[in-house]
């Protein structure tokens, strides 16, 4: 490497990465690594959102088993009252009693399944249906089911201990299908656990290996400077002394 070789250019430069901390701070640093780095930034952009996307799926299933809990509960006690109304003992009045409190329990499922939103969508009254996670980085993702918690679709829409003449089967099915749809929003919320994980080890790798086009190497960086400082001293050295030499060959000119 030749002194004449380092200009001003080449230090502003070298200042430049040492004070961004990259490698590449413009196209003509290095073209071909600028494009790689940027391509391999936004995959890991993407991952990075996927995690986001499945951490708000993930909330909003805990607000459907939080629900669905709290109609099984209503179940649960319903189908108490069930047991109770089966008692001989009872009478016609007694069992109205009794479906007076079903019926306010049912009121209660009925209420939860219609209003249970997340980002104003209705969760459990059947409209949602399924809908796609995106959690991979190119928008695409897994697709879950959402239930439909309605009296209608448990089965329990006209459901009367009244008359004694009911059928406690029908509230285990419900009670069934309540604990079938918990099951798949639990399996659902583990597989997004999954994807999570997947998704910061491939962000987390993405990003080393753009890390190693695009930063700078500081050790490097700072032994370039300091031997280009040097030279540069020897430079400035060099040229006093060939003035000094020119000048006393100019007087020794005179004086001859």
């Amino acid at each position: 490497m030749s002194i004449s070789s380092i200009s001003n250019q080449n230090i502003y430069r070298s200042y430049e990465s040492l004070a961004s901390g990259k490698r590449i701070n413009r196209a003509s640093d290095d073209a071909a690594g600028l494009a790689i780095a940027n391509k391999l930034e936004s995959q890991s952009n993407s991952y990075d959102v996927g995690i986001r996307n499945a951490g708000t799926s993930q909330d909003m299933l805990k607000v459907a088993d939080g629900a669905l809990g709290s109609i099984a509960e209503s179940l649960q006690r319903i189908r108490e009252l069930s047991v109770q109304a089966s008692n001989g003992l009872y009478t016609d009045a007694d069992r109205g009693a009794i479906q007076a409190e079903i019926d306010q329990l049912k009121q209660s499922i009925s209420d939860t399944a219609s209003q249970t939103q997340f980002n104003t969508k209705n969760l459990l009254d059947g409209t949602m249906g399924s809908f796609q996670t995106a959690t991979g980085p190119n928008g695409d993702g897994m697709e879950i089911q959402m239930p439909d918690a309605t009296l209608k679709s448990l089965g329990i829409e006209d459901y009367d201990v009244s008359s004694g003449n009911f059928d406690l089967s029908v509230i285990d099915d419900a009670l069934e299908k309540v604990n079938s749809a918990r099951s798949g929003i639990g399996a659902s919320s583990n597989r997004l656990d999954s994807v999570m994980a997947y998704n910061a080890n491939a962000s987390y790798n993405l990003t080393a290996s753009r890390s190693r086009i695009e930063d700078l190497d500081y050790p490097k960086a700072i032994s370039d400077m300091k031997k280009n400082d040097l030279l540069r001293t020897f430079q400035m050295m060099m040229q006093r002394r060939k003035v000094e030499n020119e000048n006393g060959r100019v007087l020794q000119l005179f004086r001859a």
